[in-house]
């Protein structure tokens, strides 16, 4: 794993131009950003660097990496862990060994979690800005300056990011087949921050002579949970609601989104999915050290907070009365008995929307045009009827959108936690009306399905109806022949 180095000595540099670039590659650790780490150098290991190693491929079926926790994967808050880390290959040409580790908030990637040590010549300690451009070793063995585990420099200011690694020494002293283990120190933040996550990459090589051909890289990430964590999560009596801006019921169905709200429930400071949490397009059932179970099944989670969690209803769970548990690192809550319908449908409709005492449903217009602006969003309001929002009426043979969740299954079928990709239709039939006069969802620019590129998120286009003009016309939906239950109001003109 090589170093980007400035050789200082001008004498040699003749003598070094000389020398193959490839003879230094990992006898040294790597720059600072190459262990799987999300958005730090496209979260790639060192295999792919492009200036580490020539393999093409991550995690080869001969070998491995593993970190050693001595406690389990649980951090005390402050307490110092000895750690260490084994690379082991069974391929007999494999003799040459190094790795790269660091450790991070769950909720914050680009935060670093504690501090790293080395305990012997063997390992070194990389500092580097958030940008991973500017990085110092605070030792550097192959350089002539001892890594003095009795005198461990901290690092510069402003170099907030840390990084473990094997040094030439720690190199030259585990050739050899089969595998190697180095030894560091690691001492997590003083306070409970939540999960932390540790991402490693191990390097197989060829040994002496260095080459970046032919070698073997590895990586794994482990997740740590607090032993500070507190008391076990509690769910308020009444505190389970469908999303609260799609009906808060106080019934649920598969696929659903729902609000739960209770004491412990998660990281003091709340903490939303992201992109890295997702794999192959399905989102987390675990989320900053947060996992709750629905009906037996683990439900999707947007959001974690100690007094609220945003989670989708897993869609394969039984109807009638289920239990919730929500388990954090404090272990288990009291399981929560909730009723479960096969739908319970909600168009959103925030109290923010409420005009003059009556709650409108969220629409927006197809363009901005009946709101005689150029950009941002057009919603089906009486004009000028919430500070801040552009609106209009909506007009006959125009098609308008609206959201909602809860409406069931869809042809094809996405799961729930699934990133929609594909256009879909309800499996239950639709009808929408304004007043008593039905609008059609089965025209030419008419959607009724799950929308694409979100997870549980249904849209519907709707062609508006010929109706008199009215700033508070009611609106409403059956699905399947059952009525919806929320009272809602739009504006036609």
């Amino acid at each position: 794993m090589e170093r980007n180095r400035k050789l200082f000595l001008g004498k040699v540099a003749a003598v070094m131009a000389a020398v193959p670039v490839l003879i230094w590659a990992y006898e040294y650790g790597p720059d600072p950003g190459y262990c799987g780490v999300p958005n730090e150098n496209g979260g790639k290991s060192c295999a792919f660097g492009g200036s580490c190693h020539a393999t093409s491929a991550a995690n080869f079926t001969t070998g491995s990496v593993t970190v050693n926790f001595p406690n389990g994967q649980t951090y005390t808050p402050g307490v110092t862990q000895h750690l260490s880390v084994t690379i082991a290959d069974s391929n007999q040409s494999l003799k040459g060994w190094g790795f790269q580790l660091t450790a991070r908030v769950a909720s914050s990637t680009s935060t670093m979690a504690g501090s790293l040590a080395f305990v012997d010549t063997n390992t070194e300690l990389m500092c580097s800005q958030p940008n991973l451009q500017v990085f110092q070793a605070v030792c550097d063995s192959g350089a002539g300056t001892a890594c003095n585990p009795t005198n461990t420099p901290s690092c510069p200011s402003g170099m907030t990011l840390q990084y473990i690694e094997h040094s030439l020494t720690g190199f030259n002293a585990t050739i050899g087949p089969n595998s190697a283990t180095y030894h560091f120190d690691w001492t997590p933040p003083a306070s409970d921050v939540g999960n932390i996550v540790v991402y490693v990459a191990g390097n197989a090589g060829v040994g002496n002579p260095p080459n970046v051909n032919g070698d073997h890289v590895y990586t794994a990430k482990y997740t740590l949970t607090s032993a500070a964590a507190g008391a076990p999560p509690s769910i308020f009596s009444g505190g389970v609601i469908s999303a609260g801006s799609f009906g808060a019921f106080s019934t649920i169905a598969p696929g659903t989104w729902i609000e739960i709200y209770g004491n412990d429930l998660g990281p003091a400071s709340g903490v939303t999915w992201s992109g890295s949490d997702f794999n192959n397009n399905i989102g987390p059932t675990s989320l900053a050290g947060v996992s709750v179970i629905i009906g037996g099944q683990p439900a999707y989670l947007d959001y974690v907070s100690s007094g609220q969690i945003d989670a989708q209803v897993p869609s394969n769970i039984g109807t009638g009365s289920q239990k919730i548990v929500v388990t954090t690192g404090a272990g288990a809550g009291a399981p929560y008995a909730i009723n479960v319908n096969a739908t319970q449908p909600g168009l959103d409709a925030p109290p923010s929307f409420t005009v003059n005492g009556k709650q409108y449903v969220v629409a927006l217009h197809a363009n901005t045009s009946p709101c005689g602006t150029s950009s941002g969003l057009c919603y089906v309001l009486p004009a000028n009827a919430i500070s801040g929002l552009a609106s209009a009426p909506a007009k006959a043979g125009e098609t308008i959108t609206l959201y909602g969740v809860g409406f069931g299954n869809v042809n094809p079928s996405f799961p729930a936690g699934q990133i929609v990709t594909a256009s879909n239709s309800l499996s239950l039939p639709l009808l929408v009306n304004f007043g008593s006069t039905p609008a059609s969802v089965s025209c030419s620019t008419c959607y009724d399905g799950l929308a694409p590129n979100f997870v549980g998120l249904y849209q519907f286009n709707v062609l508006v109806p010929s109706v008199a003009s009215s700033s508070a016309m009611p609106f409403s939906f059956t699905l399947g022949g059952a009525a919806g239950s929320q009272t809602l109001y739009t504006a036609v003109q």
